[in-house]
């Protein structure tokens, strides 16, 4: 019997077992109720395994764990077999504390899946915030700058400690989801754990976690079964066997792996152990489905091709019209089989299953892997999902439709922060005669090399499209524009030509088309390098429009960002703050941050910011500006050189000679390659004067502080207030404070103190010169000037 608590929520109770369940130590459970979380995940994922009767009890393992609350990361690490699962199930059965579970697979390579589950799985032990859920739920939401900073918060605050399994964690590649597993270890509240399971160490900074604190690791001589617990696990195995199919393939998959284990002439040495091992194909064919029908043999065979799956897409991979009440004999049965919902719509096979299935299939049926994949591409494709059907098509050979999918997705994916994956789909066709042949996606890969600072990477990939776009095949005709657009972009043979390029481009694309903001974008950029401002920014404008109309983040950012340098060059600052403050919320929003085709935005905020004497929020944005250059390169000649010119002019504001030199040679450098820029060499010019007029270094820093300023210093030191200093020096209050904010700017700092210390560190003050007597208490009304 089960009784449902309220858990404060309105979405969700937790289910108290009493009685008999409460007596054989079973566990709260999630009930997910109608109402839920604002975005869909996937409920299998979060659920602790069950502990079978028949388990091997790892009583001396479990203790450990219990008792490991000084070691916050748990790292438990042994291939296939090994009982990680098992063991921490085990442990999640005995711990006072809840628990908090989620399986990893590729899927949460994506930032934005890996949260939602994550949250998921965290909400019901300590009820996350509303408006991180909402944020999560959004189209795009804004991980770094909103939903991460509030969840680790949230975590850190938290008052009763917890454990956070995170299994199969190995599988997580992704530098942004390991930042994350990264971040929420860092902010565990005291004696809450994670434990991080897998066949392999996960990719985190294992090391530094050991030497920055404790950590237990638990690896195969610890799992590895004892001569009594091996006997104790056959013999469970043998009485469950034939109802149990589950038990079968934890015992058959420890049993492969002990036996590579002992063989010392093996290559492997039982590093992996998969659903196709002998021991599990034989005793799963003899034990398991030697009594199951021809017909439900075939349907399993064949729908192993298939990663989720659900009555229609079996019926429509299978052409038949019954695959719901197999799926139910399946489920049945007990083969291996997980239903993804509460419904029994979708299920999935398990991992090793599913393994031995798909070889079965490659032995017996091989003509018909690629018949069956490009029947679920289909299916996934009509019913609008083309980011699961182009995985099918993959997997079907199917090169035309996933050359169409990917081209009709790749603006949309990568404007949405997720250009790795992008470049994850457009790998397969890096071949010059696909590229030649399929000149859609090869400009769609010049793009996406461009943008990620690879230059000759993108020059082969358009010149691969533009040779495919020679031909007279169908279809390629449309993408002639998109090819202009590129060689604008990538400007070759000077600015004339870049706009005369964009023009004919843009002429060619109807309003709405995908890549029509980014050929206004690329003209409006030649019309700025011929020294056109006033049209520039005309066409500018309409580029951010279009682009919000088709939903290009990257290209309006980037729109943006240039208008606001335009406005600034002309006197217009507050015109060119607010450009530039709507460029970086958009990139707050969108996840664009990392995108080197930002940094232009953020160069022009800083310098806004400095206008205000915000130092500290300018070096901010110009620190992350700083981070994507390397991946700004001479791809987008123009783009690339504006972003150093508008970083060194900020800091030659900020007296940084030597950042002001470096953008100044870096720019010379890009010039060097692609000398045909136009008006930005007269930019380049401005700089260098600037710099050359900043006053010499002296022996201990530079400066360019007035003889008044440098009088002022030492009594900036004491705590006199500015009108007591005035009275000193015979001068008004106001004057007084002009010269203090004078002496911040050329010092860049923004407060008393830090001047101080920056004088300093410069040799502008010395120990006598601090030693002013004090004849008042501080000016508060001045201190912050």
């Amino acid at each position: 019997m089960v009784v449902l608590e309220p858990t404060g929520r309105l979405r969700g109770y937790r289910a108290r077992p009493i009685g008999a369940l409460r007596d054989a130590g079973a566990k709260p459970v999630l009930v997910e109720l109608e109402g839920s979380l604002p975005f869909d995940v996937i409920e299998s994922k979060l659920a602790i395994p069950d502990v079978r009767r028949d388990s091997v009890s790892r009583t001396a393992l479990v203790n450990r764990l219990r008792a490991a609350g000084a070691f916050p990361p748990v790292v438990v690490v042994a291939p296939a077999g090994y009982g990680k699962t098992t063991v921490l199930a085990q442990w999640a059965a005995k711990d006072a504390r809840p628990f908090a579970w989620l399986s990893i697979d590729g899927r949460d390579n994506d930032p934005v899946v890996l949260l939602r589950h994550l949250a998921a799985a965290l909400d019901p032990i300590d009820p996350i915030e509303p408006r991180v859920l909402e944020a999560l739920g959004s189209q795009a939401p804004s991980l770094w700058d909103s939903v991460m900073p509030r969840l680790t918060a949230h975590l850190a605050s938290g008052e009763s400690p917890f454990v956070l399994v995170l299994d199969d964690v190995d599988l997580l590649e992704a530098d942004d989801a390991l930042a994350i597993i990264a971040a929420l270890i860092e902010n565990l509240p005291h004696r809450s754990m994670v434990a991080l399971a897998g066949r392999a160490q996960p990719k985190l900074p294992v090391a530094s976690l050991r030497v920055g604190g404790p950590l237990l690791e638990i690896g195969t001589f610890e799992l590895a079964l004892s001569r009594r617990e091996a006997e104790i696990l056959l013999r469970a195995c043998a009485v469950e066997q034939r109802t149990e199919g589950w038990a079968a393939g934890i015992f058959l998959t420890a049993l492969a792996a002990r036996d590579c284990r002992e063989s010392v002439d093996s290559p492997a040495g039982g590093a992996h152990v998969g659903g196709d091992d002998r021991y599990l194909a034989d005793y799963i064919e003899a034990e398991s489905m030697s009594e199951l029908s021809p017909e439900l043999h075939e349907f399993l065979r064949r729908t192993s091709v298939l990663e989720n799956m659900c009555g229609p897409l079996c019926d429509a991979v299978l052409e038949r019209d019954d695959a719901v009440v197999a799926l139910a004999a399946i489920e049945r049965l007990n083969l291996f089989v997980v239903p993804l919902d509460r419904h029994r719509e979708w299920y999935r096979y398990h991992r090793l299953f599913r393994e031995l299935l798909r070889r079965k299939l490659a032995d017996e049926e091989p003509e018909l892997v690629r018949v069956l994949n490009a029947r679920a591409a289909e299916w996934f494709e009509a019913r609008g999902d083309p980011e699961s059907a182009l995985g099918y098509a993959y997997a079907a050979g199917d090169s035309d439709r996933a050359a169409r999918i990917l081209s009709s997705v790749a603006l949309q994916v990568h404007s949405s922060g997720r250009a790795a994956t992008l470049e994850s789909w457009l790998r397969p066709f890096d071949d010059d005669e696909q590229l030649e042949q399929y000149p859609a996606v090869a400009v769609t890969g010049c793009r996406t090399h461009a943008v990620r600072g690879r230059p000759e990477e993108a020059e082969r990939w358009l010149e691969a499209a533009e040779r495919g776009a020679a031909s007279r095949r169908k279809g390629v005709a449309s993408v002639r524009p998109c090819i202009a657009v590129m060689r604008s972009a990538m400007c070759a043979r000077g600015p004339a030509q870049m706009r005369t390029d964009a023009v004919a481009a843009r002429s060619k694309l109807r309003r709405g088309a995908t890549w029509r903001a980014s050929a206004l974008l690329v003209e409006g950029a030649a019309a700025i390098l011929l020294g056109n401002d006033g049209k520039a920014d005309s066409i500018l404008a309409e580029a951010a429009l279009e682009a919000d109309r088709i939903g290009s983040n990257e290209t309006r950012v980037v729109a943006l960002g240039e208008r606001a340098v335009l406005a600034g060059a002309r006197g217009d600052h507050q015109e060119a703050e607010a450009l530039a403050v709507e460029a970086c919320d958009l990139m707050g929003e969108t996840e664009l941050k990392d995108y080197s085709t930002s940094a232009l935005a953020l160069a022009a905020s800083a310098r806004a910011m400095l206008r205000h004497g915000m130092w500290e929020k300018a070096r901010h944005q110009l620190t992350l500006a700083g981070n994507l250059l390397p991946r700004l390169t001479y791809a987008l000649p123009w783009l690339a050189v504006q972003v150093r010119l508008e970083v060194g002019y900020a800091c030659v504001t900020m007296r940084d000679r030597k950042g002001a030199q470096r953008m100044l040679e870096e720019v010379r450098a890009i010039f060097g390659v692609k000398p045909k820029l136009g008006a930005l060499s007269a930019g380049v010019d401005a700089l260098a004067d600037e710099i050359d007029d900043m006053p010499a270094d002296g022996p201990n820093g530079s400066s360019a502080l007035t003889a008044a300023e440098l009088r002022l210093l030492p009594l900036l030191s004491t705590h006199l207030s500015f009108r007591e200093i005035g009275e000193r020096l015979f001068v008004s209050r106001n004057t007084i404070k002009t010269q203090a904010i004078s002496v911040y700017r050329k010092l860049g700092v923004s407060s008393r103190s830090e001047a101080i210390a920056r004088a300093s560190e410069l040799g502008l003050i010395g120990p006598k010169e601090q030693l002013v007597t004090s004849v008042g208490p501080l000016d508060a009304s001045n201190s912050a000037a």
